[in-house]
């Protein structure tokens, strides 16, 4: 018999700063959005997104800074999640009022700019969106060749690799170059000028959020930039050796591959798989997953976007609008907030908390074992067996029926589950 020993805690490359070093330095990127995330949380200003033009106005006069430098501040406190935004007001997000004693929220805080680069540095006008898609997910190829060097890399360098990885793009959507060309054609068919510019602006965002230096054709990881790639690297080798291998499934295939695990192994799944993608299309992926038919996955795509954090928090609050995922993004929201995980469920009303009940069910009735059906009865915000069904025969989920039909089949109770059957039969037949 052999022994499987736990792998042990990876150490930072030698030359790595400590966290508090790390902090410090992450403060240091975030000073002008932390001053402008206290003026806007403390009644000051109004939090319309953009910031609207007289609080633009007040605030630069108040902090002594240019409206460009406001404005730069405004939109990193947002992805930063120094701030909340709540119709027109701003509020302060957690990380905000953390900020001064918990090193690891800061360092949290800086990662989710540091994720959201391309949305904090404007793209150049006039180039396709799907040309500026395939620079950003390019970009975890340039940092880690960044990472492994240990130094400054040159330009043109970046330059091949950004062209190989965009080749590769190419060659896994079948995406062959047919045409004249009059231009120089850079690896994967694109312009090499159409490449460098986009490596451009990919390198002097990634520097304007404290990634990297540049310098005379060459660029640096800082040590925060290369503190960051790093981590994401090892979260990407912790998954390639987990026997799952959910790093290189889909959204839907992994979060099926976490469904058994424990909370703690599961949310490092999350991240692994999380940080061999660029957030954007992990998100968009997670809630495609969400807006299925599978209840166990909604549930658990947004455990999954938990972890995503700030740069999730818009695409999360514009799905509130949505029946099936109302419930989710108002928990999702609550909790991000900092509201008590114990104490979220307050924010929802009787017929949501109805909706998630029901949905819940069905994940269950799906999934889990028959008395996992029988005990989720006792979650139901309805404090007696004919009030819940009154009330789930109304809340009109598609899987009403469904799911009363296995708790009846499920409860060893021979009156409650005759009730339980007739409530299904009136909603299968219309009745009242």
């Amino acid at each position: 018999m052999t022994t499987r020993r736990t792998r042990p805690a990876p150490r930072p490359p030698e030359g790595t700063p400590p966290p508090a070093e790390l902090a410090r330095q992450a403060r240091a990127v975030l000073a002008d959005a932390v001053r402008i995330a206290h003026w806007a949380a403390d009644g000051t200003g109004t939090g319309s997104a953009p910031l609207a033009a007289q609080a633009l106005e007040r605030a630069a006069a108040a902090l002594e800074l240019s409206p460009a430098q406001v404005r730069a501040g405004w939109d990193r406190a947002r992805l930063a999640g120094l701030i909340e935004l709540h119709g027109d007001t701003a509020r302060p997000g957690w990380r905000l009022r953390a900020w001064d004693r918990d090193d690891s929220a800061v360092l949290r805080g800086w990662v989710a700019l540091f994720d959201a680069w391309s949305l904090v540095h404007a793209s150049p006008d006039g180039i396709e969106a799907t040309a500026v898609a395939e620079a950003v997910e390019a970009v975890p190829q340039v940092l880690s060749l960044l990472q492994l060097s240990a130094g400054a890399v040159t330009v043109p360098a970046l330059l091949d690799l950004l062209g190989q990885r965009v080749a590769e793009l190419h060659e896994e959507r079948c995406e062959v170059p047919y045409g004249p060309r009059e231009q120089p054609v850079a690896a994967g068919g694109r312009s090499a000028d159409l490449n460098a510019l986009l490596l451009d602006w990919a390198l002097e965002g990634l520097a304007s959020v404290g990634a990297l230096t540049l310098g005379a054709g060459h660029a640096t990881l800082t040590p925060l930039g290369n503190w960051a790639v790093w981590v994401k690297l090892e979260q990407i080798c912790v998954a390639a050796q987990s026997p799952a291998g959910n790093i290189e499934q889909s959204a839907a295939d992994m979060l099926l591959g976490c469904a058994r695990l424990t909370p703690g192994p599961a949310r490092a799944e999350y991240r692994a798989w999380l940080a061999a993608r660029p957030v954007g299309s992990a998100v968009a992926e997670l809630l495609a997953v969400a807006r299925g038919e599978d209840a166990l996955l909604r549930g658990l795509a947004f455990e999954a976007l938990r972890v995503v954090g700030a740069p999730a928090e818009p695409v999360v609050r514009s799905v509130v609008t949505e029946a099936p995922l109302r419930p989710y993004a108002l928990l999702w929201l609550a909790e991000y907030e900092g509201t008590d995980p114990d104490d979220a469920q307050d924010v929802l009303s009787r017929e949501e908390a109805t909706w998630l009940w029901v949905d819940t069910a069905a994940a269950v009735a799906d999934h889990g074992e028959t008395g996992l059906l029988v005990r989720h009865l006792d979650s139901a915000v309805q404090g007696t067996v004919p009030a819940l069904l009154d009330e789930v025969r109304a809340v009109g989920h598609p899987r009403t029926v469904q799911v009363l039909v296995a708790l009846a089949a499920a409860h060893p109770d021979p009156a409650l589950a005759k009730a339980v059957r007739r409530a299904a039969f009136q909603v299968h037949t219309g009745g009242a």
